[in-house]
């Protein structure tokens, strides 16, 4: 199977209901990451394998209240941009320490 992202609304008045409604989205078989998107941060984006949209909505109906499916679909990979070679130059004799002389604790003090 290949990835999917499902998007589901829900009524998340409180933080403690947030923090519910991604424990049940987490807790799914085959989930690999979930987020908060939208503008009010009241949609849920689940993305994985394998996970049944129904039974997903379905749970959060009963744990935390109204829920609404807005999208099922495939994740948008990203591909890498063309790799480039950065070169570093380094001189080890870019730093010259001086005369600070012995630590403290090397002189051998005589009472």
């Amino acid at each position: 199977m290949a990835k999917q992202k499902i998007v589901v609304k829900v009524t998340m008045n409180t933080e403690k209901k947030a923090r519910k409604a991604l424990q049940i989205a987490v807790s799914l078989f085959g989930v690999q990451s979930a987020s908060f998107v939208g503008s009010d941060k009241d949609q849920i984006a689940v993305t994985g394998e394998g996970i049944d949209p129904v039974e997903l909505t379905t749970l959060l109906r009963k744990g935390v209240g109204y829920t609404e499916l807005l999208s099922v679909g495939p994740v948008e990979e990203k591909k890498p941009a063309a790799a480039t070679v950065a070169s570093l130059n380094f001189n080890p004799y870019q730093y010259y320490y001086g005369n600070y002389g012995m630590p403290y604790y090397a002189y051998a003090y005589e009472i």
